[in-house]
């Protein structure tokens, strides 16, 4: 190996015990359950037969484990960040609904080859680090003629100018690629097309609503994991810094004239059946 190849090459157990560690602060299911309606918009689209039997990839909190539940699929639903997973437990408990959770590395999913008739993930596969092998797991244990299903945010959405934003503050992992190339056609065509007998795009936007700009930096400051760890590895001027960077893209795209925000974010609704 040279040099430069050792440069470049990620430490991809280091990125995930980092990543882990960012989205086990702070408490993302307070902002996950406000996303609950994109796991029911590609739940609906997907369309699944009642028995399906289902893999929810990242699941987070559980928006879209709970909504194909509440289409009386068969759904497991994993996550590497244990704390995550139990608040996802905790809410298809208190809903009566019968999942399997399970704590899984999107990156080596520990089901076998066709397991499952659908694979699906709402803004959770598309942070891992080794985006490739994640890709390949989700092909691997979906069954032949079944569905991988995701919604991924876009580069040039919202949020994709906040990972923007991010990087430019706090350095990204060496060799690693943005999250956002999950949004993009061109990406998903080259990672799935071999394997695929088709794939859907459609593009969509979240509108993240809050009472104030101010009130959205409070809460993701205090309560989004990369957001959260960002501030906390800056001095007083770089705080200063990012949040400045922060509004000004929340000010170019807030449509709300009354004070409050009302900010759309784009994101890519994909639907791929494996060929």
């Amino acid at each position: 190996m040279t040099i430069a190849q050792a440069i470049v090459t990620p430490d991809y157990a280091a990125i995930k015990a980092k990543q882990n560690g960012a989205w086990a602060s702070g408490d993302y299911a307070r902002i996950g359950t406000t996303l609950q309606m994109v796991g029911e918009s590609l739940a609906e689209a997907m369309d699944l037969r009642p028995g399906s039997t289902v893999l929810d990839v990242a699941a987070g909190n559980g928006n879209a484990t709970l909504a194909f539940a509440r289409r009386w699929c068969e759904v497991t639903s994993t996550d590497y960040v244990d704390a995550l997973l139990a608040r996802g437990r905790g809410r298809a408990e208190a809903e009566g609904q019968n999942v399997t959770f399970r704590i899984a590395d999107a990156e080596q999913l520990p089901f076998a080859d066709a397991s499952f008739d659908a694979v699906v993930s709402t803004f959770g596969v598309m942070f891992t680090p080794n985006q490739e092998k994640a890709a390949s797991e989700l092909l691997r244990v979906c069954r032949q003629g079944g569905m991988i299903g995701m919604a991924n945010w876009t580069p040039d959405g919202f949020i994709g100018q906040v990972f923007k934003t991010l990087g430019r503050h706090i350095a990204p992992p060496a060799g690693v690629s943005s999250p956002a190339l999950w949004g993009t056609k061109p990406w998903i065509e080259q990672q799935f097309g071999r394997k695929a007998r088709s794939i859907s795009i459609e593009n969509k936007a979240f509108v993240f609503r809050y009472r104030s700009p101010d009130h959205f930096m409070d809460v993701f400051r205090t309560y989004y994991g990369p957001v959260h760890k960002a501030f906390l590895a800056l001095d007083p001027l770089g705080q200063a810094a990012l949040a400045k960077d922060l509004n000004a893209s929340i000010g170019s795209l807030n449509t709300a004239t009354d004070g409050s925000m009302r900010v759309p974010s784009a994101y890519s609704e994909i639907m791929i059946t494996k060929a």
